[in-house]
């Protein structure tokens, strides 16, 4: 296998260090001879396969040394495999340790993530000629896929890596047959991790460029143009970001809690009655999507914002039925089009972007809809190569229109104030208290013990100021007391 080990890897591949590191001192513990995991020769179909470990010694080492219940434990094993430290023998694309006889191997070192090379074409082509080579051929679906991929994107070096891949397989198969198997499972797993199927976990997937590399130390950083160029963008950002003072913030919160308090099951209760403690079902029936006669709360959230408008599926009606008034039906049309390209089936975002364009957006459509050059020009740039987001711009253009235009005009109509009319206001369901157990007992909390050790000691106090005095007793305590005041006088 041919490595091109590179010093600069920029954006393109920064490996989690931090954890890595953990997970690789682990790795090193149980490898140790003597508190580690013991390995033994097992054999697998006719193969004989040296320092092999079985899943559940795994998972039991795990749990004795880091004193882990069974599923965490369970979802680090995982990890370890998902990350390539521990590979399996029998079912290499499925990275999940499986706590029984399963048979594993500790990945070599030099395969290990936080090595800090990338995994390039040219070593992926190699790979997949390689296999090609030895099985004739036969590939699994992705890796045809991925090997036509990977020949035209450098067709120009595609002579070195049959070369490469030819010597490699020959000398192969000058190995023992058991050190060939270890070495192909080997190669087969570091490129299930790096070159996932598709339904497998990428756990190498980092996500979008950062702005700075996480694994540099900003204290041994040299401090050089680039760095200073990337603060300087990095604090422009910063001041032009908008802030608001923490009282402005406040009183928002304030505001919007004053404003949705009666909206809110919890705070305001449920009418008729609570669906949850209660058999009766007329709340949901009342509140169904598209209720015929919407309740007047439900109503009155129309008011608050266009969002809550179109988030509710019976204000969403009202309101196509005022655009079809205005002739203008066909924005609102285009903006549900977006949400179901947006949020639909992705086998079909295609379609769907080219019906969305012939019936909004193409010279003529049957359904047009005015969006200004410059937004159409975007879009059908875009569309050249469709996405769930390639109408974002077309639809935030209508949005905004219907936000600023539509919206203030349906609140002032006939259909709304006819639908705010007929709006229900449901009567509260009486419930008897006897149905419900734990309403039988008024349940109150106990007292402190401190204060009923002062109630206590106040009473005894009260009672021995209220007792009856017995003359006799204080007059030969009396007594008794100057008679002890004598005996030393004399």
């Amino acid at each position: 296998m041919t490595i091109n080990k590179l010093c600069d890897h920029s954006q393109k591949y920064r490996p989690r260090m931090a954890c890595l590191k953990k997970i690789e001192s682990l790795v090193v513990e149980m490898q140790d001879p003597n508190s580690g995991i013991k390995t033994q020769t097992q054999r697998l179909v006719i193969t004989t396969i040296p320092h092999a470990i079985t899943g559940l010694d795994i998972l039991q080492w795990i749990i004795n040394r880091l004193q882990l219940e069974n599923e965490e434990a369970q979802n680090t094993c995982n990890l370890l495999v998902q990350y390539g430290y521990i590979y399996p023998l029998q079912e290499h694309k499925n990275l999940i340790l499986k706590p029984d006889a399963s048979l594993y191997r500790f990945q070599t070192p030099y395969f290990w993530p936080a090595q800090q090379w990338p995994a390039e074409d040219t070593d992926y082509a190699i790979y997949l000629a390689k296999k090609n080579i030895r099985k004739k051929g036969v590939l699994e679906d992705y890796e045809k896929e991925n090997y036509s991929v990977v020949h035209k994107r450098i067709n120009h070096k595609w002579d070195f890596v049959v070369m490469q891949a030819k010597e490699q397989y020959r000398a192969g198969k000058e190995r023992k047959k058991a050190d060939r198997v270890v070495f192909d499972c080997q190669e087969r797993a570091y490129w299930v991790v790096q070159k996932p199927p598709p339904g497998t976990i990428n756990a190498l997937d980092y996500g979008l460029n950062r702005f700075c590399d996480p694994n540099v130390d900003p204290v041994t950083e040299k401090k050089t143009y680039d760095f200073y160029r990337r603060e300087i963008i990095f604090n422009q950002q910063s001041l032009m970001r908008s802030r608001v003072k923490s009282s402005v913030s406040i009183g928002g919160i304030v505001k919007y809690t004053e404003q949705y308090k009666n909206h809110d099951p919890f705070m305001a209760g449920c009418l008729p009655s609570n669906p949850w403690i209660t058999d009766d079902t007329m709340f949901w029936e009342l509140n169904m999507p598209l209720a015929e006669v919407p309740t007047k709360l439900r109503v009155e959230r129309w008011t608050f914002n266009f969002r809550e408008l179109l988030s509710d599926p019976r204000g969403r009606q009202d309101f196509q039925l005022f655009l079809k008034k205005e002739f203008s039906g066909e924005n609102l049309a285009f903006w549900e089009a977006c949400e179901d390209l947006k949020y639909g089936d992705q086998t079909k975002v295609k379609e769907k972007a080219e019906e969305i364009y012939k019936t909004f957006l193409a010279p003529g459509a049957r359904r047009w809809i005015n969006i200004d050059g410059k937004t159409m020009d975007i879009t059908v740039k875009g569309l050249q190569h469709p996405h769930r987001y390639v109408l974002d711009a077309a639809q935030t253009h209508i949005y905004m229109l219907m936000k600023k235009d539509s919206f203030g005009r349906y609140m002032k109509s006939p259909i709304f104030k006819d639908t705010m009319k007929k709006a229900i206001i449901p009567e509260e369901t009486k419930v008897s208290e006897s149905k419900f157990g734990f309403s039988k007992k008024h349940r109150r909390s106990s007292p402190s013990p401190v204060i009923l050790r002062q109630l206590e000691e106040e009473a005894k106090a009260k009672a021995a100021a209220n007792a009856p005095v017995d003359i006799t007793q204080v007059m030969s305590k009396l007594d008794r007391r100057n008679q002890l005041k004598q005996e030393p006088a004399k």
